[in-house]
This record gives C-alpha cells, sequence and structure tokens, in this order.
C-alpha cells in the first residue's frame, strides 16, 4: 500500500529520494524511494530509539553483510545499508506486486496449484536463504510477495539484529509474528537453539494459511496461539496427500525432525501427485526470469540447492551457473568435503548418495559437534591450542591443548576446547585491548557476539584437503601474522582471507 510521506517523514535518506510510506512494522517503516540512478527501490527505516544503541549497529551491520550473500533470484536483493545513519536504513530491491496475506484477504484460500505453486517458491527461496547462512526469523504471508516472475521473501536475516540486541532481550522481548514462530522461538526455557528448522516451521505455517485461509494453531489471542503451537498437534483439516504430509512434517515440535528446505522441495517435485498442469492460470508459475551477474556470484547457491537437481531445471537456467559458483566461498557442505583428506569432490547437480563416503560422515559430525578435531593452520603449517588458562596460540602439538569440537548454535558455531585444563573457560571468544588490538582467548561456552563464529569453506589445501575461514561476524577473520607468530582476529574488509584452517578427524567425542 502506498500512503504517501506523513509530517514528519524524512525526505532523504542518503543518496535516496523518499517518495511514500509502504508499510510499518514492528522493526521500522518501510518507503518507496528513488537512487540518483532513477531506480526505484524499497528504504526499510529502523526505529529510532536504536541510532544510539551500539550493540544494535554492531549486529545490523553484520546481518546486513549475511543478507547480501543471499541469491537474489527469489528473494528482494539488498543493494544499500548504513547502519550508522540516525537512525540506520536498509535499501533493498523494489518489487511489483501483493504479498500473500493480501491476496488471501482478497481472495481467500488458493486452489491446489496455487498453494503448491507457493510452497516451492517459499522453499526455494529458504534453500537460497539457509545455504548463505542466514536464518530468516520473521517468516509470514506479509513477508512473501506475489511478483509479476513468481514469489518473492523479502526481510530475511534483519531480525536477528533486532532479537540480539540488549534492550530487547534485557526485556525478554521477542521480535516477530507469534502465529508464525517455531516452538523453540516461544520457549527460549527450553535451550534449544534457533536455527534454519524454525523457518521450515514458519514455511508449513505459511504455506498452510495458504491452502485453508487459517493458521493451524490460531486462537483467539497470541497467548492462546502461542499455547498452542507449543502443546497442541496442528489443525490439518482441509490438506490431504503429499503437501499435507511436507507441512505435517516441518510442523514437528522437535526441530531435529523437520526436514530441511532442500528436503522440501525434493518432496514437492517429487510429489506422486503434483497439482495438474494448466490449472493455475493466475500467473503464479515459479521464478524462472534472468539472475544478473552480481547475483549469480552470491554465496552459498551450490550450498543451498546442490542437492535439488530438478527445481533447478526448473526454476535457473544452467546457464547462469558459471565457473565462479564452483570456486565461491561457501559455507560448510556436510556432505561434501572429508575433513581428514582427500580431494574435495567436484560439485554436481545430483541427488547425494545414500551411503557416504566415511570422509563426509566425519565431515558432517564435526558440524554437528559429534567429532574431535584439530584446527591445523594451513599458513603456518600448526594447529590451534589452548594449553592453560585462556591463552590460544598456535603450535605443533597433537595432544588434548590441539583438540576441539564445534558445537552449532543455528548457522554458527561456539568452538569449543577439549583441553582439560581450560574447564573454567573453555570456548573460544574474541577480546579487544585498549588500543583496538582483537586477539582470541578462552571465554565461558555462552553465546554471545565474542563467541559466535562462522565456519567458511574456502579452498584446498597442499593436500587436497577442503579448508575454511573462521569468521566472527562483529569483530572479524582469525588471522595467523607469520611475524609475530600469533592468532589474532582482523576486521573484515576488502582483502582476501589470509589464513584457513583444516579439519582433522580426531575420532568421536
Amino acid at each position: 500500500m502506498n500512503d504517501g510521506l506523513r509530517p514528519g517523514d524524512p525526505t532523504r535518506l542518503g543518496g535516496y529520494e523518499l517518495l511514500a510510506r509502504l508499510g510499518e512494522g514492528g522493526m521500522g517503516t518501510v518507503f518507496l524511494a528513488r537512487s540518483s540512478q532513477g531506480r526505484r527501490v524499497a528504504v526499510k527505516v529502523v526505529h529510532p530509539e536504536l541510532s544510539s544503541d551500539d550493540e544494535f549497529r554492531g549486529r545490523f551491520r553484520s546481518e546486513v553483510n549475511r543478507a547480501r550473500q543471499v541469491p537474489p533470484f527469489c528473494t528482494a536483493e539488498v543493494l544499500d545499508a548504513d547502519p550508522d545513519h540516525d537512525p540506520p536504513y536498509l535499501v533493498v530491491e523494489y518489487v511489483e506486486g501483493p504479498n500473500l496475506a493480501q491476496v488471501i484477504r482478497a481472495q481467500g484460500p488458493q486452489g491446489a496449484a496455487r498453494t503448491h505453486s507457493i510452497a516451492v517458491g517459499v522453499a526455494t527461496a529458504l534453500a537460497a536463504i539457509h545455504g548463505a547462512g542466514v536464518i530468516h526469523r520473521d517468516l509470514k504471508p506479509a513477508n512473501v510477495l506475489i511478483a509479476p516472475g513468481g514469489i518473492k521473501v523479502i526481510d530475511f536475516g534483519i531480525a536477528r539484529a533486532f532479537e540480539a540486541t540488549s534492550q530487547y532481550t534485557r526485556t525478554n522481548q521477542v521480535v516477530g509474528t507469534v502465529a508464525y514462530m517455531a516452538p523453540e522461538r516461544l520457549d527460549t526455557s527450553a535451550g534449544v537453539p534457533v536455527g534454519p528448522a524454525a523457518d521450515i516451521f514458519a514455511w508449513g505455517l505459511v504455506v498452510a494459511h495458504a491452502a485453508t485461509g487459517r493458521n493451524p494453531f490460531g486462537g483467539d489471542s497470541a497467548t492462546a496461539t502461542a499455547i498452542r503451537i507449543l502443546t497442541q498437534p496442528p489443525d490439518l483439516t482441509g490438506l490431504d496427500g503429499p503437501l499435507r504430509d511436507l507441512i505435517s512434517r516441518a510442523l514437528e515440535k522437535d526441530p531435529a525432525a523437520r526436514p530441511t528446505a532442500r528436503e522440501l522441495l525434493d518432496g514437492l517435485l517429487t510429489a506422486t501427485d503434483p497439482p495438474a498442469a494448466g490449472g493455475d492460470p493466475g500467473g503464479w508459475s515459479t521464478p524462472a526470469g534472468p539472475v544478473d551477474g552480481a547475483g549469480a556470484k552470491r554465496r552459498g547457491l551450490l550450498a543451498a540447492l546442490g542437492a535439488t537437481a530438478a527445481v533447478l531445471a526448473v526454476l535457473v537456467p544452467a546457464f547462469l551457473f558459471g565457473p565462479q559458483l564452483l570456486t565461491a566461498r561457501t559455507d560448510p557442505d556436510p556432505t561434501g568435503a572429508p575433513v581428514t583428506g582427500g580431494a574435495t569432490p567436484t560439485p554436481t547437480w545430483s541427488t547425494p548418495a545414500a551411503s557416504p563416503a566415511a570422509g563426509a560422515d566425519h565431515t558432517r559430525a564435526a558440524l554437528s559437534g559429534h567429532r574431535r578435531i584439530l584446527l591445523h593452520l594451513v599458513e603456518a603449517d600448526r594447529n590451534l591450542s589452548m594449553a592453560y588458562g585462556d591463552e590460544v596460540s598456535a603450535g605443533t602439538g597433537t595432544g588434548p591443548e590441539a583438540l576441539f569440537a564445534l558445537d552449532p548454535v543455528g548457522v554458527d558455531y561456539m568452538i569449543r576446547s577439549l583441553n582439560p585444563d581450560t574447564a573454567g573457560r573453555p570456548c573460544l571468544g574474541v577480546k579487544i585491548d585498549s588500543t583496538g588490538y582483537a586477539s582470541l582467548i578462552g571465554a565461558d561456552c555462552e553465546p554471545t557476539v565474542a563467541t559466535m563464529f562462522r565456519i567458511l569453506r574456502e579452498a584446498e589445501d597442499d593436500e587436497g584437503r577442503t579448508s575454511y575461514a573462521i569468521l566472527n561476524d562483529t569483530y572479524g577473520v582469525v588471522e595467523w601474522d607469520p611475524d609475530e607468530k600469533e592468532i589474532y582476529v582482523q576486521e573484515i574488509g576488502d582483502a582476501e582471507v589470509g589464513t584457513t584452517f583444516v579439519l582433522v578427524d580426531r575420532g568421536a567425542l
């Protein structure tokens, strides 16, 4: 909806001329704007009260950087952002077309073919979003746009910047819409981390709402709905066949029991009774249009969609996947390169074998926190070490001081030392001294901005083993200083990552 500008609304932010209001929500106001090149864009201006919160600005910057990695063919592409502006703002592609909530209000429940198209489009977007290391956290019908070329999902990832900000968490405020929240988001006392599975739960609710016009857990208040999500099975009356089965699996209370976005796509595209061809005249086809060159280079596309050959054949022309994708940095591929050695397998579009190699099993287990590993510094031929206290160094040993485990927290990891001498503060953390120098130290194993790391697949070492960069979104990349012979954390910039690590398997925990 275009409401024009109201008294007190800004008329310009940075290089953007604001034209009208598009909407307002819990995180800020969205404006239609025009760039200096004349392109129409959507500008989200966050609430002014967050402008003085440095913690929010850091987290907002981190989440924007993540969101920029998402391939834009099924999302609204992130174009620009200024976390340091007063107030901070985010600029994304302006997508013509109503959102799904508006469509359902106007038309009621969608038919089988349209619902199937919505299910495929949103699952495809989630596969791309998750493949780039992002969790949406606020998936709902209002964030699903019915664009001329197909389904587009907006507002992915940014909710985390608000949710992780101290002034929100101190008051136990949860960012998002209760009716589309997974149980682990509503009951934080259970200690279940919020990961991509929370978006899968929301996918089930969105698709069920499209098919039936109601929420499977709908109550007469937000509290009643939350209680039903936590305690009751979903009401899937009106759904049947394979789609009902997929939605039912997506709405499992246990996040581990839900399918991944790729598994949803496989299920949707191999359903035994898909909607009849030609039964969806309303222009609801899944996006198949061109992807621009910058979008084609986005990190994580192979990781997100590599196991789903059929959907790629339907959604994206093969010529878009150039050689850059085969070497682009991605998040860890649990079915890809072995931990202990061997050449990285060439990415293919086939479904992974039912019985992967032992190395692939070890990789998956390491990334799930079930293996002991050495973090071998490729460039220094040393192993990361925590010998005593909170000191982190690079040594030549392979004993307890060099053994670690990866503890998954959403799409991030805490890196925990298995040396019994570090039992007091066993997780890696970033410490900033009075001069601004950032180093690795031992820290309490609590998920904070200082202890959360991403493990990003980089390349191969000279033995053919897959190597990874270790990145803290707030402070930077873990690097090796060959002159000082020490480990430090370098602020993220334009330079290439100079230090990579091989995850060397050392057996089960």
